[in-house]
């Protein structure tokens, strides 16, 4: 007798209410991923410089003209809550706080990447394409290099510029927020 199993995939609002009662802690280094609860990797003092570089960057660079979330929830779909390093989000007065900002509300998302490269390059980046998230840059840490990802059709984005020490980024939708991309490297 065979037996079939399968799995029970959370939604955001599953997940949400997980947090709520106690079952995940703010202390609990998790995102949801197509509807699973996944652990994230260890944060280590060169990926959390790096993020702290960035975000004083990105402040400066986009002034009032966006709100820049550190490693905050974004909901992009019923089964997709990442908690990416950086976002950069068009402006509200409330901060999003009545609700989670969603893929029409991101201009760019950022991941610093040292151990999961490969996680944020084929996963994620996957997921961002599909979900529509228009910008996507992925600092690789190991590489020295910075890629960007735009043009997302289907699960993939058609455009990928790759970035070195020395080099300058900005966003497609805030072109006046140029970042040289050491700051979004080690040192």
């Amino acid at each position: 007798m065979s037996v079939a199993i399968s799995k029970r995939r959370f939604t955001a609002d599953d997940y949400q209410r997980m947090g709520q009662v106690g079952i995940l802690s703010q202390n609990d280094r998790v995102e949801l991923i197509d509807g699973e609860v996944v652990a994230m990797t260890p944060i280590g003092s060169r990926h959390n410089a790096c993020v702290d570089r960035a975000n004083r960057a990105l402040v400066i660079g986009v002034g009032d003209g966006a709100i820049v979330r550190v490693q905050g929830s974004v909901r992009l779909d019923l089964y997709h809550e990442p908690e990416p390093d950086l976002v950069l989000l068009r402006p509200r007065a409330d901060f999003y706080a009545s609700h989670l900002p969603g893929p029409d509300d991101i201009l760019l998302i950022v991941e610093i990447a040292e151990s999961s490269i490969e996680y944020d390059r084929d996963v994620k980046a996957r997921i961002y394409a599909e979900l529509g998230i228009q910008e996507y840059w992925l600092a690789d840490l190991n590489a020295n290099l910075v890629s960007r990802y735009s043009a997302p059709t289907g699960g993939s984005f058609r455009r990928v510029e790759q970035y070195h020490r020395g080099q300058s980024i900005a966003p497609h939708m805030l072109p006046e927020c140029v970042i040289a991309v050491d700051v979004l490297l080690t040192e």
